[in-house]
């Protein structure tokens, strides 16, 4: 057993359940495309220790961290990401996979890479033993060599000319039907949909850890950054961790489409 959560604002019971914590998350200000970015940092602003952003976080982080891939269509991630954490095989339990299966959802959400330069494994097991069919998000400009070595493997979808840009994103997934965007890093991914005015969601553990160093912060690579609000809609408690859920300022309650093309875009995840 966990420790217990407990809910915060607004006022909830003092040991949240799994089902109580999936109702909470999944209540959206509308009806999609919806881009949610889920990070956990040390109280000093590190997004990494020793490389890898798991070690900051602890069973109660991982236990709601999974909790979210269940309401996903679609797992977004930077390539670095997946060469950092690997991603292998099955990302969901399977009691999970049930949960999705009786509510009409596919057993496995597939994982969707962002990456300009297609330097990828197409032998690693993010590919080989994936549950589902990767899609790999890239641009036109993308090698013609690594694209020909990864198309037996995924689906290798143009979402821009030059480079890859965080609006054709949204549209080429909203176009195979997946509408909730759950994407888990890394920082330079996080920046390009920032600076693009494309982050619907911030899910932030702050883990009650100082990590020194020099760790990276939970967003990179921001060109001409301006300040951006967003508002406190939860926060969960445990053990000295906050799990924070915030939301775009502009999300109001009714809006029930985002005009993605006439956005902004920001830089590639490589």
């Amino acid at each position: 057993m966990t420790r217990p959560i407990r809910r915060l604002l607004p006022p909830g019971p003092e040991q949240a359940t799994d089902q109580d914590l999936l109702d909470w998350y999944g209540e959206l200000p509308r009806s999609g495309p919806w881009v949610r970015f889920n990070f956990v940092a040390s109280l000093d602003g590190a997004a990494t220790y020793e490389g890898r952003s798991g070690t900051l976080g602890d069973e109660v982080d991982q236990r709601v961290f999974l909790l979210l891939r269940r309401l996903a269509d679609v797992l977004v991630v930077g390539a670095g990401t997946i060469r950092a954490e690997g991603y292998g095989g099955e990302l969901l339990s399977a009691e999970s996979q049930a949960w999705r299966t009786a509510r009409g959802l596919s057993p496995h959400p597939p994982v969707a890479v962002v990456s300009a330069s297609l330097n990828l494994d197409p032998d690693s097991e993010f590919f080989t033993a994936a549950p589902v069919r990767p899609i790999v998000l890239t641009s036109a400009a993308s090698p013609a060599t690594r694209r020909r070595a990864l198309e037996p493997v995924a689906d290798v979808v143009d979402a821009g000319t030059a480079r890859v840009e965080p609006a054709l994103m949204v549209q080429a997934l909203a176009a195979r039907g997946y509408r909730q965007l759950h994407s888990e890093g890394g920082p330079t991914l996080f920046g390009s949909f920032q600076a693009a005015g494309l982050v619907d969601e911030l899910c932030l553990t702050l883990s009650p850890l100082l990590a020194g160093g020099i760790g990276k912060r939970i967003s990179d690579h921001v060109p001409g950054q301006s300040l951006q609000r967003l508002e406190l809609r939860q926060v969960l408690e445990s053990g000295s961790m906050l799990l924070l859920r915030y939301t775009a300022a502009d999300s109001a309650p009714g809006t029930t489409s985002t005009d993605t093309g006439s956005l902004p875009t920001g830089s590639p995840s490589a």
